[in-house]
């Protein structure tokens, strides 16, 4: 990070902006182009789930090139001015890299009560059939830095 002032690297300070995140960004490689995409997602223990359907260009590039770089965010502040230079963002984001693993059909439950966990306090029952049309997609993380503006 080429301004070590605003990098975090508290580990703690770094999950609790995984937390409060709402939406994490995948990026895959198409070719020679990158791709992003915006995901619901959960964490757990150094890993991110994320749930999708069964096809799709982002599944045909997992299967292609499994390795992921992801970002999240959470804006804190925005500060306003009356000219245009003088605007800004303070924020918190963290951004990692990892290799995606499609989960088996008995794993999918406890990774789709990750990323239920997230969102909401309550448990979920999952129908089978929608069960059989989810792809979940488990992350372990490699590496994560945070920034904080």
């Amino acid at each position: 990070m080429r301004l070590k002032e605003r990098e975090i690297t508290d580990k703690a300070e770094i999950e609790s902006i995984l937390k409060k995140s709402r939406v994490c960004r995948i990026s895959l490689m198409d070719e020679d182009k990158p791709y992003i995409v915006p995901m619901n997602f959960g964490y757990k223990n150094g890993t991110l789930y994320l749930h999708s359907a069964k096809e799709g260009r982002k599944i045909e590039l997992i299967k292609k090139n499994p390795n992921i770089c992801f970002e999240v965010d959470e804006l804190v502040r925005l500060k306003k001015a009356e000219q245009a230079c003088d605007w800004g963002a303070q924020y918190q984001s963290v951004i990692g890299n990892g290799r995606a693993v499609f989960l088996e059909e008995g794993e999918k439950k406890a990774g789709l009560d990750i990323i239920m966990a997230h969102y909401s306090q309550r448990q979920f029952e999952y129908p089978e059939e929608m069960l059989g049309k989810t792809a979940v997609i488990k992350i372990a993380i490699d590496n994560m830095t945070g920034k904080q503006i």
